[in-house]
């Protein structure tokens, strides 16, 4: 029954992860946001593309699918299908945290590619590490502050984290989670840790009206 169970939050929490903010705001204002830009349908390329109060709302709803996932989707596993033991309580947070990622980072709305799941994972940090992730935003800041770099200063935010995890003490499970979590981000930022090391990486702020990709076809 209890495998039932993580099976069905699994589902759940990937079904939420996946709902494509980015891509919906975009398409709102009659914007395929896959071809412009950086071609990315996270919260940094729509700030660039759509402005700041397009890229804002798309930042809160994707950390919100992950605090969701964690807190509601989890809970909800918990409560119907745990079995009272600690490991029940770890594990059903962390699986629909971790899954809320991954269906962002790779909805089956749109071929299975979307965003780096960045703006998703703060909001399973905020549920799952609540300490660690007030240093991982301190160094975020820092490193963006100091190059205009959103994706340095996630690679750096993320490179930082399983450390962070622990030293504060979580469990092992949470640990190994934030380690999984961390070098997914990073996986996801590999064409953005080319183009820094190719100098061409755009700072925030700067607009790139074309797109760097050839525009996919509209959706239907």
């Amino acid at each position: 029954m209890q495998i039932a169970g993580y099976i069905l939050v699994a589902v759940a929490a990937y079904l939420l992860g996946s709902i494509p903010t980015g891509f919906l705001v975009a398409r709102a204002r009659g914007v395929d946001i896959r071809g412009v830009g950086s071609g990315n349908i996270g919260a940094t390329n729509v700030f660039r593309v759509l402005g700041r109060a397009p890229g804002i709302f798309v930042l809160a709803v994707d950390a919100l699918k992950g605090c969701v996932a964690c807190e509601v989707i989890g809970g909800l596993g918990l409560k119907w299908f745990g079995d009272g033991t600690v490991s029940a309580r770890e594990y059903f947070p962390i699986l629909t945290g971790f899954v809320a990622v991954v269906g962002h980072n790779y909805t089956c709305w749109l071929g299975f590619k979307g965003g780096k799941g960045i703006a998703t994972s703060t909001g399973v940090l905020l549920a799952l590490f609540p300490t660690a992730l007030l240093v991982v935003l301190a160094i975020w800041i820092l490193v963006f502050a100091v190059g205009r770099y959103v994706s340095l200063a996630s690679i750096a935010g993320a490179f930082c984290l399983p450390v962070f995890v622990m030293v504060f003490g979580y469990s092992k499970e949470r640990f190994w989670v934030s380690v999984v979590m961390a070098a997914l981000a990073i996986f996801k930022h590999k064409s953005n840790i080319s183009r820094l090391i190719g100098g061409t990486e755009h700072r925030f702020g700067e607009r790139d009206s074309g797109a760097t990709e050839k525009p996919p076809s509209p959706a239907k």
